[in-house]
């Protein structure tokens, strides 16, 4: 019997050093995110998980760590640029803080609609875009759906510029969304979203802006009763990832996150649609009013914020592309 168990223990150290040699071959790669599990970009990046790790053949692995459980997104950007995290999702506004041309997704009433969204995004303009951050270690792979984003408030709704003066609204960290809100007559005050209900709730500030599925994810539609869907700037999210990871990759590792990405974007985008009608349906049975403003009255009102980009020889031939575009 000593000598059959002498001989099944050596014949299971091949297999045990084979295992070893296995989970060696896979690359963890961590994705940090600061949405809810719910959200279809948190659902859109398992997908792409579990495609990255079929394309491969179990070579590479992505970690997804939602609710800012790896910090901001600013912090996480700064993660990347040090190589400490390989990939993230940030709003573009953030964005702009490290890669100036994203500064153009603050400006209101950029967009004619969603397929113009879409074909700009898309296409040479969005590409060169995402490559505006690589000399910063930042390298951009694709723009998931975020809707347009809208006010509302805990007090009196909001139904035009004027209903705005004197309200502390919470902005993103982003130059252009502060000017945008100045612009309207708002207070624009930064916070961090992870902080925004308690500020809602404390009364450090009196509004916030942000698209349907945000504010009902978010919950801010138990402290904010007015939603108005004046859709004044078109903000996506950015898959980027760490150009210290990007670059140790193989030529085959990249065509398969490539895929694994494209895959992933075209299925947040279609979540996207079902995900804007179920917010709105949902907030309206909580007790939130939904405004539908004369857009006019806003996209009026922030006429001079193009003015004073006319001098800007990186944005505003830029904006002249995008409204030319088809």
């Amino acid at each position: 019997m000593k000598i059959k168990a002498s001989l099944l223990c050596l014949c299971m150290i091949p297999f045990l050093f084979g295992c070893s040699n296995i989970s060696k071959k896979t690359k963890t790669i961590k994705l940090a995110h600061g949405l809810d599990t719910k959200h279809s970009v948190h659902i859109a990046m398992l997908k792409m998980s579990d495609d990255l790790y079929k394309l491969s053949n179990g070579t590479l692995k992505i970690n997804v760590y939602s609710s800012q459980q790896l910090g901001t997104e600013r912090e996480c950007l700064e993660l990347l640029q040090i190589g400490s995290l390989e990939m993230t999702k940030v709003s573009a506004a953030v964005l702009e803080n490290f890669a100036p041309k994203m500064k153009i997704f603050g400006l209101p009433y950029l967009f004619r609609d969603r397929k113009h969204t879409f074909d700009v995004l898309d296409g040479e303009i969005g590409q060169e875009l995402l490559d505006n951050g690589e000399q910063f270690w930042l390298k951009g792979l694709g723009f998931y759906d975020a809707g347009s984003r809208s006010f509302y408030s805990k007090q009196n709704p909001i139904e035009s510029p004027v209903d705005l003066k004197g309200l502390k609204v919470r902005v993103m960290e982003s130059v252009s969304a502060m000017k945008m809100v100045s612009s309207l007559g708002g207070s624009p005050t930064p916070i961090s979203w992870g902080e925004l209900y308690t500020s809602l709730q404390q009364g450090v500030v009196d509004a916030a802006e942000n698209n349907p599925p945000s504010f009902y994810l978010s919950r801010h539609y138990e402290v904010c009763k007015n939603y108005t869907l004046d859709e004044h700037t078109v903000v996506p999210d950015i898959l980027v990832a760490s150009t210290h990871f990007w670059n140790a990759l193989t030529e085959q590792e990249k065509t398969w996150f490539n895929i694994a990405v494209k895959n992933s974007i075209g299925y947040q985008r279609d979540l996207w649609q079902k995900a804007e009608k179920e917010a709105l349906t949902e907030v309206k049975k909580a007790g939130v009013t939904i405004i539908r403003p004369d857009k006019t009255l806003f996209s009026d009102k922030v006429q001079p914020i193009y003015d004073m980009v006319k001098n800007d020889k990186d944005i505003y031939p830029l904006i002249q592309r995008i409204k030319n575009s088809k």
